[in-house]
């Protein structure tokens, strides 16, 4: 019964959404990698947007004014990850966010004898445990260039991985899919990238997915969508794990 009911309301928010066609094509042409997206999917991304945008709550931060054409750039790489899965992957929080640019943080780490110490970190986005998405806008602006890096898509793959608890690179995985394959695959990818990392190799996925599990599967999740061919020649097996856990194909669409 419940499900009947937001149905209907979805549907009634669809129809009356107020995005013009020239704002949709405007976003559209902003993102180079939706562009292989057929007719149906773009349309289903739409559709997803609009309720992204509608059940969210967008904060811009240091005088941020977050309009809707920057709403709609932030929702369609947002929901890019869940085209095949449906929003409800995002449900449990809020805020999406909206820095200007990068932010620097300040925090209480204790060590493992006890002694707290106070750091500050440059970031562009974080995602916390069922807390808001944080988004720098001027990366966020020029991600979706198809070069392999998107903070957006980054920050998401961690709300995905947080569904089960803290963000540890294994996310809750669809019926018939293999938790062993799945482990073996991320495993033995994250345990290759951390070697070729110390040993400075470049082959194109940044090294800030060899800092942890969590990292390795967010950053893997960029490559997917922007790079997929990147991240099937180097690991085939944890581009297969994707392809299964996103239902998407993205090598074949961008082809």
């Amino acid at each position: 019964m419940f499900q009947i009911i937001q149905n209907w309301l979805d549907r009634r928010t669809l129809e009356r959404s107020t995005i013009t066609s020239l704002q949709w094509a405007g976003a559209f042409d902003s993102l180079p990698l939706l562009r292989g997206l057929s007719a149906d999917e773009k349309h289903g991304l739409q559709e997803l947007a609009i309720l992204f945008c509608h059940r969210k709550v967008f904060e811009g931060t240091h005088g941020l004014v977050v309009t809707q054409p920057m709403k709609l750039i932030i929702a369609l790489q947002a929901c890019l990850p869940v085209l095949k899965l449906g929003l409800q992957r995002y449900e449990g929080w809020v805020s999406v966010i909206v820095y200007p640019s990068g932010f620097a943080p300040k925090r209480v780490i204790r060590d493992e004898y006890g002694v707290e110490h106070h750091v500050q970190s440059n970031l562009a986005g974080e995602a916390w445990h069922r807390g808001p998405v944080i988004l720098a806008w001027d990366e966020a602006e020029h991600s979706g260039i198809i070069d392999g890096h998107n903070l957006v898509i980054h920050e998401f793959a961690h709300k995905l991985d947080m569904q089960n608890g803290e963000a540890n690179g294994f996310p809750p995985l669809h019926a018939g899919m293999d938790s062993i394959a799945w482990t073996e695959a991320f495993s033995t990818g994250f345990e290759d990238l951390q070697r070729k990392c110390s040993s400075g190799q470049d082959i194109g996925i940044d090294c800030y997915a060899a800092s942890s599990p969590a990292e390795y599967f967010a950053v893997s999740s960029e490559v997917f969508f922007e790079r997929p061919d990147v991240l099937q020649w180097h690991y085939a097996a944890v581009y297969e794990q994707l392809r299964q856990y996103y239902r998407q194909d993205p090598l074949a669409r961008l082809a």
